[in-house]
């Protein structure tokens, strides 16, 4: 339809004219709106932003010889690690002698790595770097499937406790019998 007749339906809309693809021969538009268009896009790329994660990489660090409490304290960091989906750069560091017996830093890696197999994966293998050996571990859930599920325990956390206070209120409006 000519130019002219397509700003007058526009004008009779209370809608605007907006020009979809310019190159077209000939050019293609559309009525719509286009504040509430810009505001729903501008929506939508917030949400998008907000469901984004970006991948951190946590690190822990230990020594060979370990009493088995610290290294259930420090299983229980990469634990919670893994379970936000994060990545866990695990060094152990040896000093004097220590360095002379590798192996007891692999076998700690290993034993380490089967301990945490259910949230996680080994992504690179115990390397020896100087006075460190360095494994890397990779989470199985996905940054952002971690922080959907983490929302929603909130979520019902909050609800659980909406419904707890209530009812105390209710039970607190109840008439004592004497």
């Amino acid at each position: 339809m000519p130019l002219a007749k397509a700003l007058e339906l526009a004008q009779e809309y209370d809608l605007d004219l907006v020009e979809v693809a310019a190159t077209a021969r000939p050019p293609v538009c559309k009525l719509m709106d286009y504040g509430k268009f810009k505001y729903e896009s501008a929506m939508k790329a917030r949400e998008a932003r907000k469901n984004q994660a970006h991948t951190v990489i946590k690190e822990m660090k230990l020594r060979p010889k370990i009493d088995p409490h610290d290294y259930d304290t420090k299983k229980g960091h990469v634990v919670r690690f893994l379970k936000q989906g994060d990545k866990v750069k695990i060094t152990i560091m040896f000093r004097g002698r220590e360095q002379s017996r590798p192996e007891l830093g692999f076998r700690l890696l290993q034993r380490l790595a089967e301990d945490v197999q259910d949230l996680g994966f080994v992504e690179s293998n115990p390397k020896q770097d100087g006075r460190n050996m360095i494994m890397v571990l990779g989470p199985h859930k996905k940054k952002t499937e971690a922080m959907a599920e983490a929302r929603e325990l909130a979520d019902a956390r909050k609800a659980e406790r909406r419904g707890n206070a209530q009812q105390d209120q209710a039970s607190a409006e109840e008439p004592a019998e004497a």
